[in-house]
Protein backbone atom coordinates (compact mmCIF):
# COMPACT_ATOMS: atom_id res chain seq x y z
CA UNK A 1 0.00 0.00 0.00
CA UNK A 2 1.08 3.21 -0.37
CA UNK A 3 1.55 6.14 1.93
CA UNK A 4 -0.94 8.83 2.73
CA UNK A 5 -0.56 12.44 1.28
CA UNK A 6 -0.56 15.09 4.23
CA UNK A 7 -3.02 17.08 2.36
CA UNK A 8 -5.90 14.45 2.03
CA UNK A 9 -9.33 14.71 3.71
CA UNK A 10 -9.98 12.56 7.30
CA UNK A 11 -12.04 11.08 5.06
CA UNK A 12 -10.44 9.87 2.56
CA UNK A 13 -8.18 7.72 4.26
CA UNK A 14 -6.28 4.65 2.55
CA UNK A 15 -8.46 2.18 4.85
CA UNK A 16 -9.69 -1.20 4.40
CA UNK A 17 -11.38 -2.06 7.14
CA UNK A 18 -13.55 -5.05 7.50
CA UNK A 19 -16.44 -5.74 9.98
CA UNK A 20 -17.34 -8.31 12.15
CA UNK A 21 -19.02 -10.59 8.96
CA UNK A 22 -17.74 -14.18 9.76
CA UNK A 23 -19.10 -15.71 6.30
CA UNK A 24 -15.85 -13.47 4.78
CA UNK A 25 -13.06 -13.53 7.33
CA UNK A 26 -14.01 -17.03 8.35
CA UNK A 27 -10.94 -18.09 7.61
CA UNK A 28 -8.62 -15.32 9.22
CA UNK A 29 -11.02 -15.62 12.88
CA UNK A 30 -10.45 -19.50 13.36
CA UNK A 31 -6.80 -19.01 13.07
CA UNK A 32 -6.48 -15.76 15.23
CA UNK A 33 -6.17 -15.94 18.92
CA UNK A 34 -7.53 -13.54 20.45
CA UNK A 35 -5.80 -11.67 23.60
CA UNK A 36 -7.32 -13.07 27.40
CA UNK A 37 -9.08 -9.63 27.95
CA UNK A 38 -12.53 -9.01 28.41
CA UNK A 39 -14.80 -6.85 30.89
CA UNK A 40 -17.07 -8.08 32.66
CA UNK A 41 -20.54 -8.53 31.22
CA UNK A 42 -19.79 -7.59 27.25
CA UNK A 43 -19.17 -9.49 23.93
CA UNK A 44 -16.30 -8.80 21.97
CA UNK A 45 -16.84 -7.35 17.96
CA UNK A 46 -14.01 -8.18 15.73
CA UNK A 47 -12.61 -5.88 13.05
CA UNK A 48 -10.10 -6.09 10.71
CA UNK A 49 -8.20 -3.58 9.00
CA UNK A 50 -5.16 -3.39 6.64
CA UNK A 51 -3.92 -0.06 6.37
CA UNK A 52 -1.26 2.44 4.29
CA UNK A 53 1.82 4.37 5.88
CA UNK A 54 0.31 7.53 7.08
CA UNK A 55 -2.56 6.72 7.49
CA UNK A 56 -4.95 6.61 10.47
CA UNK A 57 -8.36 7.12 11.91
CA UNK A 58 -9.00 11.09 13.23
CA UNK A 59 -10.00 11.91 16.69
CA UNK A 60 -13.03 10.48 18.25
CA UNK A 61 -14.75 8.46 20.52
CA UNK A 62 -16.83 5.22 21.05
CA UNK A 63 -17.00 2.41 24.03
CA UNK A 64 -14.15 0.69 25.26
CA UNK A 65 -12.21 -2.15 23.25
CA UNK A 66 -8.78 -3.06 22.38
CA UNK A 67 -6.56 -2.95 19.16
CA UNK A 68 -3.46 -5.75 18.17
CA UNK A 69 -0.96 -5.01 15.55
CA UNK A 70 -0.40 -7.81 13.66
CA UNK A 71 2.04 -6.38 11.05
CA UNK A 72 3.98 -3.04 11.00
CA UNK A 73 3.68 -0.31 13.70
CA UNK A 74 0.40 2.15 14.61
CA UNK A 75 0.55 4.70 16.86
CA UNK A 76 -1.82 5.88 18.93
CA UNK A 77 -2.48 9.84 20.32
CA UNK A 78 -5.08 9.27 23.53
CA UNK A 79 -7.16 11.62 25.42
CA UNK A 80 -9.34 11.24 28.67
CA UNK A 81 -13.09 11.67 28.52
CA UNK A 82 -12.54 14.92 30.21
CA UNK A 83 -10.13 16.93 28.12
CA UNK A 84 -11.32 17.73 24.41
CA UNK A 85 -8.21 17.24 21.95
CA UNK A 86 -7.65 20.20 19.44
CA UNK A 87 -8.35 18.95 16.35
CA UNK A 88 -10.33 19.77 12.37
CA UNK A 89 -12.28 16.37 11.53
CA UNK A 90 -11.88 16.82 8.34
CA UNK A 91 -8.07 16.45 8.63
CA UNK A 92 -6.08 12.83 8.67
CA UNK A 93 -3.90 12.17 11.86
CA UNK A 94 -0.89 12.83 9.96
CA UNK A 95 -1.77 16.64 9.17
CA UNK A 96 -2.65 16.66 12.97
CA UNK A 97 0.70 15.61 13.91
CA UNK A 98 2.23 17.72 11.89
CA UNK A 99 0.26 20.90 11.74
CA UNK A 100 -1.59 21.23 15.11
CA UNK A 101 1.09 18.88 17.63
CA UNK A 102 4.02 21.31 17.52
CA UNK A 103 2.02 23.85 18.74
CA UNK A 104 0.81 21.92 21.67
CA UNK A 105 1.52 23.30 25.33
CA UNK A 106 3.24 20.11 27.60
CA UNK A 107 -0.18 20.06 29.31
CA UNK A 108 -2.12 19.71 25.65
CA UNK A 109 0.07 16.63 25.14
CA UNK A 110 -2.27 13.72 24.48
CA UNK A 111 -1.06 10.36 25.68
CA UNK A 112 1.04 8.73 23.52
CA UNK A 113 2.24 5.01 22.68
CA UNK A 114 3.19 2.90 19.19
CA UNK A 115 2.39 -0.76 19.60
CA UNK A 116 4.67 -3.22 17.62
CA UNK A 117 3.44 -6.89 16.24
CA UNK A 118 1.94 -9.11 19.05
CA UNK A 119 1.33 -6.11 21.05
CA UNK A 120 -2.18 -5.12 22.55
CA UNK A 121 -3.29 -1.52 23.17
CA UNK A 122 -6.78 -1.36 25.57
CA UNK A 123 -8.93 1.91 25.22
CA UNK A 124 -10.87 2.69 27.97
CA UNK A 125 -15.04 4.01 27.48
CA UNK A 126 -15.20 7.12 25.50
CA UNK A 127 -11.67 8.53 25.63
CA UNK A 128 -10.90 10.15 22.35
CA UNK A 129 -8.32 8.82 20.31
CA UNK A 130 -6.14 8.80 16.97
CA UNK A 131 -4.20 6.48 15.35
CA UNK A 132 -1.14 6.72 13.02
CA UNK A 133 -0.02 4.33 10.87
CA UNK A 134 3.89 4.23 10.60
CA UNK A 135 4.12 1.60 8.28
CA UNK A 136 1.52 -0.86 6.50
CA UNK A 137 0.13 -2.61 8.69
CA UNK A 138 -2.45 -5.37 9.82
CA UNK A 139 -4.35 -4.92 12.89
CA UNK A 140 -7.75 -6.36 14.58
CA UNK A 141 -9.44 -4.00 16.94
CA UNK A 142 -12.02 -5.63 19.51
CA UNK A 143 -15.04 -3.62 20.25
CA UNK A 144 -16.55 -4.66 24.13
CA UNK A 145 -19.68 -3.50 24.20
Amino acid sequence: MKPQCPEALGSDTLYFFGDNNFTEWRSLFQKYNAPPFSLPGTVGAYSFGIAGAGTGVPFHWHGPGYSEVVYGRKRWFLYPPDKNPKFHPNRTTLSWLLDIYPSLSEEQHPIQCTIHPGEVLYFPDRWWHATLNLDTSVFISTFLG
